[in-house]
């Protein structure tokens, strides 16, 4: 971490660790990219639960900065509010509100001005869950019961077909629980999910790679020579691999989950005793 006094993130660095997050990367991959401890960047994504916020963008119509120093240029060489308007191609009653919105002649400041209009262009919208209170109950009741977010979204198509104003996505139902801006959903609910996270993950995360029961660096059992797979030849043997709790495999018989037949068996020995020796790892 750097030495010394605390340093802020610019509006570059931040865009570029959600950038990072949605990519799949860790907290801790991220901080030390950033020489920055991993706390710091939680403290970042938390308020959104680990969902980007939107890109923000420039209204065509809205005054840029280059046309607000122009404003301001005109006003310290003492022209009319009109003759600055005729410079700019703009009506006189946009110039003449945008002077007064910003303190008038005397304190008019370019930088300032454009600052203070981009931070009062963001208003954020009411989400549906926040404009619909029987929607909102509604959810929020089938939450309490462990309902996922998918099965409730699901569930409301089919149980009312033709009401569209009771349709919701699951994402929005994320997005009401994980971003602490919204307050839509109680944060008591989110103990109902069944990730019991805080933060959304991209699905190119590597949490989902090496996890929902897929093996890593597994062969599929499709691969298995033709000799095998026809069963023809005796001699071969085959098992069933299983991964537990902290990615424990068992392998050892005497220990259970291994089923082990032989290619010349039939299906009632390979249901129970099948004469292999192995009897205590094929039941």
């Amino acid at each position: 971490m750097r030495p010394g006094k605390r340093f802020g993130l610019s509006a570059i660095e931040k865009s570029d660790i959600w950038r990072r997050w949605k990519a799949g990367q860790t907290l801790h991959e991220i901080g030390r990219a950033f020489d920055r401890p991993h706390t710091s960047i939680r403290c970042l994504l938390l308020p959104r639960g680990g969902i980007p916020p939107a890109a923000r963008h420039r209204s065509r119509i809205a005054l840029t900065l280059a046309e607000r120093e122009d404003i301001s240029r005109g006003i310290a060489s003492g022209s009319s509010i009109r003759k600055i308007a005729r410079h700019l191609e703009r009506a006189a009653s946009t110039v003449s509100r945008e002077v007064k919105r910003h303190g008038g002649r005397s304190v008019y400041r370019a930088s300032q001005a454009d600052d203070r209009a981009w931070d009062s262009a963001l208003r954020p919208k009411q989400c549906l869950l926040a404009r619909h209170s029987k929607l909102r109950e509604m959810v929020a009741s089938k939450l309490i019961l462990d309902w996922s977010p998918e099965q409730i979204s699901g569930w409301l198509k089919t149980e009312y077909p033709g009401h569209e104003s009771m349709r919701v996505s699951h994402e929005t139902i994320y997005r009401s629980l994980f971003i602490q801006a919204r307050g839509i959903l109680k944060k008591e609910l989110m103990d109902h999910l069944r990730s019991k996270r805080r933060m959304r993950r991209s699905r190119h995360s590597r949490i989902f790679k090496d996890s929902r029961g897929q093996i890593p660096d597994a062969i599929s059992i499709r691969e298995r020579p033709a000799e095998v797979k026809d069963r023809a030849v005796p001699g071969h043997w085959e098992g069933d691999l299983l991964s537990g709790l902290k990615k424990q495999l068992h392998c050892n018989a005497s220990r259970a989950s291994f089923a082990l037949c032989h290619a010349d068996q039939g299906a009632e020995q390979r249901d129970g005793s099948c004469g292999c020796g192995f009897e205590s790892a094929c039941s």
